[in-house]
């Protein structure tokens, strides 16, 4: 069973998702949160798989609770997936550099809400919808190259930066092995020291910090 704990501010809204859910045989959820605080303190307690995260909440945001989450080490196997009501939310932008595995519009389609939660829950993130991409390169349109971001990339070889590159262009370990002529398990193993050497959980940070170091500029592809 996949353990999920619902935080939004909206009684009917967490209604409705745990209504979902609870007709979906390998998901469960294990806890409601109103408000981030609440939310951080029941990851603490009932250790989720994922947390279904609403980002405008009174008091404690869902942004700083995620932040929050993602910095407790003994919380490292928690995955958040954030929900918002607009696709072009600069907070989303500021929720996948802090950590969240992905995002997903409030009125999205019962079969991909569930799809997606067995997608983060199994460590990967939710890259795949064309708008993730979008929202990522608006806002780093908007912000440039961040100095700060660019060197954390000193550890990196040349090419684990060719692979950051190609992470950050949307592209699959296999497609980065055709790319590169390696093979899909070395191009994995070059992903997952990237990955380490930046300090990044998942392959959403890597493709926030691929924009914001310029190794992919808005419009690329």
């Amino acid at each position: 069973m996949i353990r999920v704990l619902l935080a939004d501010d909206q009684t009917v809204v967490r209604a409705g998702f745990r209504a979902l859910l609870d007709l979906t045989d390998d998901l469960v959820v294990v806890a409601e949160a109103a408000d981030g605080a609440a939310a951080v303190e029941l990851t603490r307690t009932t250790r989720p798989d994922v947390v279904l995260m609403d980002i405008r909440m009174p008091g404690v945001d869902g942004l700083e609770a995620t932040r929050r989450i993602v910095a407790e080490p003994s919380l490292d196997g928690v995955r958040v997936l954030v929900l918002t009501t607009y696709e072009a939310d600069a907070y989303v932008f500021e929720a996948l550099r802090s950590g969240a595995a992905g995002f997903l519009l409030k009125d999205v389609d019962p079969d991909d809400l569930r799809e997606a939660i067995r997608t983060v829950a199994a460590g990967r993130s939710l890259l795949a919808p064309a708008v993730t991409r979008r929202v990522i390169e608006e806002f780093a349109r908007l912000q440039g190259p961040r100095a700060e971001a660019r060197e954390r990339l000193a550890p990196l070889t040349d090419r684990e930066r060719e692979v950051l590159a190609l992470v950050g262009r949307g592209l699959s370990n296999d497609e980065i092995g055709t790319r590169l002529l390696m093979s899909p398990l070395t191009a994995k193993t070059h992903v997952s020291r990237t990955m380490a050497k930046l300090g990044a959980r998942d392959r959403a940070q890597l493709v926030v910090l691929a924009y914001e170091t310029a190794l992919v500029r808005p419009g690329e592809s």
